[in-house]
Parts: structure tokens; C-alpha cells; sequence
């Protein structure tokens, strides 16, 4: 059974950066979707940005231009660079590794953006 690990998160100030990291427990995730979602108090788990297994990737309007996604496949490991960062990032993000039928999530790691 797979296992999701995620790191990085923390209390950063409007404007900073924070890499959050995920590693996955096998090599047979370099053939999923790897994604990270989040989600703040009262609202809805939102899809932030995906990397398919050929390198495509897709991103929320919301984050198009501050985030980067990329894997490392013999790492078996995903990263969300995220960049000039607002207060509306502040959220529990989640690490998503998918390939119908198998899902898997992380624990989630709290990223706080505030002055």
C-alpha cells in the first residue's frame, strides 16, 4: 500500500516562499498523478496544481505564475514551489497521488501566510 509524506509547510509573511515537498513510498508512483490540494477552514478541498506521469502539469487561476510543481521520479518525491505568497494561500495542503482505481493522501502539512 502506498504511503504519501509531506513537508515544508510553516509561517511565512505576505510575499515569501515556501517549498513543500512530498515523498512517496515506492517507485510505482512515478506512473500516477501527482497533485497537491488544500484546504482552509470552511471551504471545500480545492485541486492547486497536478503533474501527470508524461510531465504535463495544471494549475488553479488562483496560483498561475506564484507556483511551480514539479516531481523527481527517482526521488519518488513531488514539490510545490510556491511563490509570492497571500494570505488567501493559508491552508492545510494535501498531497495527491492518483491512477484510477488507486488514490492515496498525505496527512497534510498547514501553510500560514501572515504578518
Amino acid at each position: 500500500q502506498g504511503q504519501l509524506v509531506e513537508s515544508g509547510g510553516g509561517l511565512v509573511q505576505p510575499g515569501g516562499s515556501l517549498r513543500l515537498s512530498c515523498a512517496a513510498s515506492g517507485s510505482i508512483f512515478r506512473i500516477y498523478a501527482m497533485g497537491w490540494y488544500r484546504q482552509a477552514p470552511g471551504n471545500q478541498r480545492e485541486l492547486v496544481a497536478r503533474i501527470l506521469s508524461n510531465g504535463i502539469t495544471n494549475y488553479a487561476e488562483s496560483v498561475k505564475g506564484r507556483f511551480t510543481i514539479s516531481r523527481d521520479n527517482v526521488k519518488n518525491t513531488v514539490y510545490l514551489q510556491m511563490n509570492s505568497l497571500r494570505p488567501e494561500d493559508t491552508a492545510v495542503y494535501y498531497c495527491n497521488a492518483h491512477r484510477t482505481p488507486d488514490e492515496y493522501w498525505g496527512q497534510g502539512t498547514q501553510v500560514t501566510v501572515s504578518s
